[in-house]
């Protein structure tokens, strides 16, 4: 692995287990809040129950920053496991119209904390396309 990649991964693994530790205390009505706008984007979220949920995208998130930071899985791998990560959390963003400009692409202010998730499908894409381990 190139440093370039290892940094790319070390860096964008440990954010995203960052962001899944901060969610291990949630309460149910912060479970219930992100249940809300992650279902704008992926619909069948509302099946689950807030602690199901919880659980789903706590999970998740250690599931994937974990598969970023392994240094055994293959870039082509965790570029797939990060490229859907990336994929849900744009759906959230590209199906809120609160979250985009008139054009459905730039952001609004309140689409910024999601926007950011484009790097992370572009960070997904070079693990793809390079793949190299």
């Amino acid at each position: 692995m190139s440093l370039g990649t290892a940094i790319m991964r070390g860096v964008t693994g440990a954010w995203i287990l960052n962001s899944a530790y901060g969610k291990v205390g949630m309460d149910e009505e912060t479970a219930k809040g992100m249940q809300g706008r992650a279902q704008t984007g992926i619909p069948d979220l509302k099946k689950l129950t807030p602690e199901q949920f919880k659980k789903f995208i706590i999970g998740g998130e250690f599931a994937v920053g974990g598969a970023l930071l392994a240094p055994f899985i293959p870039n082509r791998l965790a570029g797939a496991v990060l490229g859907g990560f990336a994929a849900g959390m744009l759906s959230m963003y590209f199906r809120n119209p609160s979250m985009t400009e008139s054009d459905g692409v730039r952001w609004t202010h309140d689409g910024t904390t999601l926007a950011k998730d484009m790097w992370l499908g572009a960070i997904a894409a070079s693990l793809l396309v390079d793949g190299k381990k």
